[in-house]
């Protein structure tokens, strides 16, 4: 067994061979119902912490829950109303996707990205201190990453660190930014909990549906 696979059978975790493989009816794509946010889907490509295109993601595509993408659909009415859009990194992610990181976080060989996405944090304790995770919300359909970004220049708000640095700085609460780069995270998060998204202690771009439909299932149908 590889060592990936290892800890997680240790954890007592499913792999995803446990994931459903079916897509419901009930995931739709965003851009249906969000048609002008911008969809920068980082693991379709290589700019992101893993440096290759993850596995299952076979389109910069953004699939949730009909639930969630309607509550996406008021907050991106509401940031228009501020002059503001949503610019999505990701959305529901293939079980597989997360077995990719995983193998990635197990291999500490592989230290290729660490000073553009965890420069505060040593790999092998990625896992631990809860950056990488066995299994994520996001493969059960309700999760995703976001930012703002101001319509009339295109630029993203300024939120103190990029999308996906490992570090404490990325933490919603975070006192090592400014106090304008707070403010801009608050304001997203107000926007997201004002239409049902819950926050992730450790990334200010994460948001989960209070109400998910899916609160103890994990899918892996590709994105295509």
């Amino acid at each position: 067994m590889k060592p990936a696979a290892l800890a997680l059978g240790i954890a007592g975790l499913p792999l995803a061979a446990d994931a459903r493989t079916d897509r419901p009816v009930i995931f739709v794509d965003v851009a249906t119902l969000v048609p002008d946010a911008v969809f920068d889907v980082r693991y379709f490509g290589t700019a992101n912490f893993v440096g290759a295109r993850v596995d299952g993601y076979g389109a910069a595509r953004c699939f949730l829950t009909r639930p969630a993408a309607d509550a996406l659909a008021a907050v991106s009415a509401d940031a228009k109303a501020r002059g503001l859009g949503l610019r999505i990194f990701d959305c529901y992610r293939p079980a597989r996707a997360v077995a990719h990181f995983a193998r990635w976080a197990s291999d500490l060989s592989d230290t290729g990205t660490k000073a553009a996405y965890y420069p505060d944090v040593e790999k092998k304790d990625l896992f631990a201190e809860g950056y990488i995770a066995a299994r994520s919300g996001h493969s059960r359909g309700s999760t995703l990453d976001l930012t703002l970004f101001d319509r009339a220049t295109g630029a993203d708000l300024d939120m103190g660190t990029p999308f996906d640095l490992f570090s404490p700085r990325s933490w919603p609460g975070s006192d090592a930014v400014t106090r304008a780069q707070k403010a801009n995270r608050g304001l997203l998060a107000d926007l997201m909990a004002r239409h049902g998204f819950k926050p992730f202690e450790k990334e200010w771009w994460h948001f989960t549906l209070k109400d998910e439909p899916f609160t103890d299932t994990y899918f892996d149908f590709p994105i295509e």
